[in-house]
């Protein structure tokens, strides 16, 4: 269980390192599903991880990062789904 742990940890970090390396380098935009994607998943295995060894500043700095991403991720679907409705003239 422990290794499982520390992978997820490992997994965690370097997502969220290469999201902000991404955007940092202008390969992908902060409003991109990637982006958000990686921080959310990446931000998910950091709470396990810091959960399992009771390092909770990190369960809450990674709580947090999870829910900005899951607003973020609302927004680009709900953008998504506007720009495929079609438009009715009256």
């Amino acid at each position: 269980m422990e290794l499982l742990i520390d992978i997820f940890g490992w997994v965690g970090s370097i997502e969220v390192i290469a999201a902000y390396a991404l955007n940092s380098l202008q390969k992908v935009k902060s409003d991109s599903m990637v982006f958000q994607s990686l921080n959310l998943t990446g931000a998910i295995f950091l709470i396990v991880n810091s959960i399992y060894k009771q390092a909770y500043p990190f369960t809450f700095i990674n709580t947090v990062w999870s829910v900005i991403a899951i607003v973020a991720i609302v927004g680009i679907l709900r953008k998504r789904g506007s720009a495929h409705k079609p438009t009715t003239i009256e």
